[in-house]
């Protein structure tokens, strides 16, 4: 019974809330990739995806391979000079394509420019060699024993996964292999060293790039429940 004059209050239906009670919200359950929970993905260079990716530690398999790539292509540079012919190569006008990287080069600024507003960092460079990204390649694999929608991606990921072993070695080759003046007498950027190498380079980065985004659509997230099955 309420005296007269007095305020009616009705029960607060929520829990009460205190270190003893018992009654304590639960916090929201965390994304796991896979479920039919948040199912949109983070985007691949958003600060979330960046958090969960880049700032984890390096795998050490992936990073071995490619420290290992960039080191044979030095050797087999080094062979390809200490190898070069004594006979000079005459220079073909227009086998430099200096125009052609020219737009190479405008597509890779306004690449560089929206991925930098939506939160890329130089450090996201490093993406494709950490522990995530591994999780991820192993997850897909071993799902593509028992699922043909895995296998599908595995096998639409082998040709990126092959440019990123690749490009590194070509990185490592043109360092030695360039100082021969045949080996970069009708190269991209040539007949000079630098030129050489500043296109080779661009376009290996842009390439590795290109495969590193295609990756990152093809796998399956780390952890995935397909790839228990």
């Amino acid at each position: 019974m309420n005296p007269q004059g007095a305020e009616h209050t009705s029960p607060d239906p929520r829990p009460a809330r205190g270190p003893n009670s018992g009654g304590e919200r639960a916090a929201a359950p965390a994304y796991r990739p896979g479920t039919g929970m948040n199912s949109t993905r983070p985007e691949p260079f958003s600060p979330t995806h960046r958090h969960t990716t880049v700032r984890s530690r390096l795998s050490r398999p992936l990073t071995a391979l490619a420290a290992f790539s960039v080191t044979a292509g030095v050797v087999s540079g080094g062979i390809s000079y200490a190898m070069r012919s004594s006979q000079r190569e005459a220079h073909v006008a227009g086998t430099a394509a200096w125009w052609q990287h020219l737009i190479v080069l405008l597509l890779a600024v306004v690449i560089i420019v929206v991925l930098a507003r939506r939160g890329f960092r130089p450090a996201d460079l490093l993406a494709p060699l950490t522990s995530h990204a591994a999780q991820r390649l192993r997850a897909t694999a071993k799902a593509a024993a028992h699922h043909p929608g895995a296998a599908l991606r595995l096998l639409l990921g082998l040709l990126p996964l092959v440019i990123l072993v690749y490009m590194p070695w070509r990185i490592g080759e043109q360092v030695l292999g360039g100082l021969d003046p045949n080996f970069i007498a009708n190269a991209w950027g040539g007949p000079g060293y630098f030129g050489a190498m500043a296109c080779h380079y661009m376009d290996c980065v842009l390439l590795m790039g290109v495969s590193a985004g295609l990756l990152h659509v093809l796998l399956l997230p780390a952890g995935s429940p397909t790839a228990r099955r």
